[in-house]
């Protein structure tokens, strides 16, 4: 479909929009002629970070098309405005700092340390052999353990992650992908031993594999395969864990591979779209699982044009549930996105500049209205954060909270010609995209034959030529440079015995599981997994609960799937 230009009420009048347009007309032919002669402007071309062009000044007449409706009121379909009738007045964000790292006891330290000083939601991030699907006794393992991430290898990791957590009283989102299946197995698991209802739990998943193979590649099994997966993981939730969100479906790699707002925005949809199609063709009807879709979006430098892109993100969805796939429940059609600050935009040439940076991309998803927030901490171009680098960045969620009075108000930017305009831009320019990609064969045809990264590689390095050149400027970089006078700054440094607590603890299950139940659970999963009719979820569940690893479920289901080889991109 493409956006569709409705009758309705004109945000502005013809007559407001013709006297705009003369009186724009005049001002340019006298006061601004006269005036660039004596100071012409800076550049010859303005542009958005979407290198999208940006007129000088914006009047009633850049929304002369623009309806009453396509805007509206919070909580009310499109959404443009804001997914609920309150936003930030009946509940501030949640503040969501990102952590992991060493073992499952080492980042539950520090869970509890960011709850303390007032952090409203947990994230975890995990390293890279359990992304990848690798124990951590692995050969391939070695070096990796715990070093960008937590490491989980069984049950009893995830038991120690959240430990003296109440998973009830606070929400969990887990930044995983090709394995993420297995780590909702796990945390299920830890909450039936618990005696919790399922249905109590909140959180999410990020679970979005297309955008792996478009951006981040990490990715294990085939395409469609994969894609099977978060089926499973979408039909089991929406069956089972009715406040969980079983999957993220994420910009914020997208952007951080090089990708413009727009395709940032564009592919995701396109994603999303791909992700809704294959839960509805499988039987499921849409109002009873999209509702709890999510999404997770990154703010960047260009301050009004990631607020709009929020903004469009939510009509968009909007219109696509409705007008394509039938959605009739208002919480079907309503968005609902997490937000990181941008990781690419911090530098460590003057790292605290990576403080002012965040400040202002935080104070953009806020009034762009965000569900839930990460901002990233100053040494984010260094290591994991330290201690001290997220007590900062949370502090900086916390100061816009609570002294900006920003929150006063919802959607306080909307009716703004610039802000509108830019909303509208936005939407359009996505909705040509999706046709494009429909055009190819939809999302999943379209990955394997490399559009996707082809327009985010030429737009990176259009990025990275104006950067060399100094045209694209990064404070501190490419301009204001201070040689001799770099700031130290202290980092967080993992435990170098982590690894080797790790594999021990591994070695220890091995050794004392029942391995006839662990064979008979193992075989019962492969048959599972060969019947594509049936979900993947409860044999998972059950595998993780015998003592499967990991690595054992990933190597089981590999053998009846295979693995993905990308096509090359030239």
């Amino acid at each position: 479909m493409a956006v569709s230009k409705k009758s309705g009420t004109r945000l502005v009048s013809d007559e407001s929009a013709r006297t705009a347009s003369a009186s724009l007309g005049a001002w340019e032919a006298n006061e601004l002629a006269a005036f660039t002669v004596r100071q012409p402007e800076q550049k010859a071309t303005y542009l958005t970070g979407s290198r999208r062009p940006v007129k000088r000044v914006y009047t009633p007449a850049d929304l002369a098309q623009t309806t009453w409706e396509d805007v509206g009121l919070p909580g009310q379909y499109p959404f443009t405005r804001g997914p609920y009738p309150t936003m930030y007045r009946g509940r501030t964000w949640t503040m969501r700092q990102i952590a992991g790292f060493g073992t499952g006891a080492e980042t539950n330290q520090r869970f509890h340390y960011l709850i303390a000083q007032g952090q409203t939601g947990l994230s975890v991030d995990f390293d890279m052999p359990t992304l990848m699907g690798y124990d951590s006794d692995h050969e391939m393992s070695e070096g990796e353990v715990g070093r960008e991430g937590v490491a989980i290898d069984t049950l009893q990791d995830m038991e120690a992650l959240f430990d003296g957590i109440n998973l009830t009283d606070i929400s969990v989102s887990m930044t995983i992908n090709p394995t993420a299946w297995i780590l909702l197995a796990m945390y299920v698991a830890v909450a039936q031993k618990r005696g919790y209802e399922l249905n109590n739990l909140s959180g999410t998943i990020q679970n979005d594999i297309l955008k792996e193979y478009v951006a981040q590649k990490e990715w294990i099994f085939p395409i469609r395969d994969s894609m099977r997966i978060v089926r499973d993981t979408i039909t089991f939730c929406a069956q089972n864990m009715a406040r969980y969100n079983p999957i993220n479906i994420s910009g914020y790699h997208i952007s951080e591979a090089g990708a413009s707002p727009l395709q940032e925005l564009a592919f995701t949809m396109a994603n999303a779209r791909a992700y809704v199609q294959e839960v509805v063709e499988h039987g499921m009807p849409i109002d009873e699982f999209a509702p709890r879709l999510a999404f997770y979006f990154v703010s960047q430098a260009d301050f009004f044009e990631e607020i709009a892109k929020f903004r469009a993100a939510r009509r968009i969805w909007a219109r696509m549930m409705k007008e394509e796939f039938g959605a009739t429940k208002p919480e079907s059609m309503r968005l609902r996105f997490h937000c990181q600050t941008a990781a690419a935009s911090c530098t460590k040439l003057q790292p605290y500049n990576n403080v002012v940076r965040t400040s202002l991309q935080a104070l953009a998803a806020v009034l762009g209205g965000a569900q839930s927030l990460h901002t990233n901490g100053l040494d984010e171009a260094y290591a994991i954060p330290s201690e001290f680098a997220m007590r900062l960045a949370l502090r900086t969620q916390q100061v816009i909270a609570d002294e900006t009075n920003v929150t006063n108000v919802i959607d306080p930017l909307g009716g703004s010609w610039y802000v509108e305009a830019l909303t509208n831009d936005l939407e359009a320019g996505v909705w040509e995209y999706l046709a494009r990609v429909e055009k190819l064969g939809g999302t999943l045809k379209a990955v394997e034959e490399n559009f996707q990264q082809r327009e985010l590689a030429d737009f990176a390095y259009g990025i990275a030529q104006r950067k060399q050149s100094g045209e694209h400027v990064v404070v501190g970089v490419n301009k204001y440079r201070d040689e001799g006078a770099e700031q130290p700054i202290e980092i967080h440094r993992n435990d170098p015995e982590s690894e080797q607590r790790q594999i021990e603890s591994l070695q220890r299950l091995k050794a004392t599981r029942d391995d006839a139940r662990l064979e008979a659970v193992m075989a019962q999963l492969q048959e599972v997994v060969r019947d594509r009719s049936a979900n993947m979820m409860p044999a998972t569940i059950e595998a993780v609960k015998a003592g499967a690893t990991m690595g054992e479920i990933v190597a089981a289901v590999r053998a009846v799937l295979g693995t993905y080889v990308e096509k090359p991109v030239f």
